[in-house]
């Protein structure tokens, strides 16, 4: 996906955050403000740089630069075998996205989902985003949505039991999101059965080629026609509405967890993180974290400062 930085006046960077102001979405660190079109992702920075990313940069940039504008060195995506075609996103396409892998508590979800294209402007109608933007009762209303219509999907949740199994047997956590992705997509393809599509895209979370090297491990090989990008559920219709099915995946096994525990179970592996392991380990001993945790996260070793 190419981008384009300029250096733009302040004054103009004012200017196009009024005009974008019904396109604003969250704003990353250091910048001033995100806004998204159907020509690209601008984001605008304190330091006076403007990046253009997405289908058409050039012509979203087009608006607010002038021939004395200042481009910097060309920041375009690496393009590969494994880039996308900026066709795949209006057409039929499957999309793969996970949560929970950098979450002490809960487990991995995968989801694929397949969207056809005559889909991907209802899906954008009710809400369906990249789910980093979007709240947790959010997510979860919109995942409803989705399921209400033909939208076929393959969900795959790795509990912490055999994750930390795994983990022992000296599997890495990026081997097992290999696995999870490969399969879910596999399950769907079989779903589907004769239905045309277009192409794979999956939210690169490593190098194609060790993604490759991980599922061969395991005497497994990429469907044809499959793509890997970062951030791919801002560009994708399929990747977000994966995205959205995996998490509310993980929110619901979180309140099962929680139940269980007895104890509600806080996201990420914050310092709160760590105190609620010293509860659970006062409360049911250590081994009881394997239910639970990805033990093998620093958070078990913190932990024990509050015992």
């Amino acid at each position: 996906m190419p981008q384009n930085v300029y250096v733009i006046p302040q004054n103009t960077i004012e200017e196009m955050r009024r005009f974008y102001a019904n396109a604003l979405q969250s704003t990353p660190q250091g910048a001033i403000f995100r806004a998204k079109t159907s020509n690209a992702v601008i984001t605008a920075y304190k330091s006076g740089k403007v990046m253009f990313q997405g289908n058409a940069p050039a012509a979203e940039a087009k608006k607010w630069i002038s021939e004395n504008t200042k481009q910097t060195k060309k920041a375009v995506q690496k393009t590969n075998a494994f880039s996308p075609p900026d066709t795949l996103f209006t057409s039929n396409h499957i999309g793969s996205d996970e949560a929970g892998t950098g979450d002490y508590f809960g487990p991995i979800t995968v989801a694929a989902a397949f969207v056809k294209k005559e889909q991907v402007e209802l899906l954008k109608e009710l809400g369906v985003k990249d789910s980093k933007n979007l709240t947790d009762s959010t997510i979860r209303k919109v995942s409803k949505d989705i399921m209400n219509l033909d939208l076929p999907y393959s969900l795959l949740i790795l509990h912490n039991e055999k994750y930390n199994k795994l983990q022992n047997q000296g599997w890495t956590q990026g081997k097992m999101k290999a696995m999870l992705h490969h399969h879910a997509i596999n399950n769907l393809l079989k779903k589907i059965g004769a239905a045309s599509v277009d192409g794979i895209l999956i939210d690169q979370f490593c190098e194609p080629s060790v993604y490759k090297k991980h599922i061969a491990t395991e005497k497994q090989k990429l469907a044809d026609n499959t793509y890997f990008m970062t951030k791919a559920e801002s560009y994708s219709i399929a990747v977000a509405a994966g995205s959205i099915i995996a998490r509310t995946s993980f929110l619901n096994e979180m309140d099962k967890l929680s139940a269980k525990t007895g104890i509600a179970l806080p996201k990420g592996a914050s310092k709160k993180v760590d105190q609620t392991i010293a509860s659970i380990i006062k409360s049911k001993g250590e081994k009881s974290l394997n239910a639970y945790a990805k033990t093998h996260f620093a958070n078990t070793k913190k932990a024990k400062n509050y015992l």
